[in-house]
């Protein structure tokens, strides 16, 4: 399990500059394939690896998630997005999503199955 800032896009100026010395917390401009741009904030702190992602215009799609789950994650690492009780709701951004993973800890996932077949590799 890795958490993988991609320092080559952190955002170094401004108000939401920062060097890499701060670890794996700070703002980047992340290209997507397409060359479509999200706007990702990342941080390790209070036991959670923690990354949220945001477009100008929409929420990000479900591809556009699965393309950043890979950048700063490794492929066997089990990532979430949550959906908390109403009353947690907090919403800064109109088109931000967040993905997590609890540092030190695995999350329980349901068997493949109760989503659907897999197809054959």
């Amino acid at each position: 399990m890795s958490f993988n800032v991609p320092n080559k896009f952190r955002i170094r100026s401004g108000v939401l500059g920062s060097g890499d010395t701060i670890g794996n917390n700070g703002a980047f401009t992340v290209p997507l394939k397409h060359g479509q741009l999200v706007f990702v904030i990342a941080s390790d702190g209070c036991g959670w690896e923690h990354v949220s992602v945001s477009r100008k215009d929409r929420c990000p799609t479900w591809d556009e998630m699965c393309q950043i789950k890979a950048l700063f994650w490794d492929d066997n690492d089990c990532i979430v997005q949550f959906h908390p009780p109403k009353a947690e709701y907090v919403n800064n951004h109109a088109y931000c999503l967040h993905l997590w993973r609890q540092i030190g800890g695995e999350f329980p996932i349901p068997d493949s199955l109760l989503v659907g077949i897999k197809e054959a590799a």
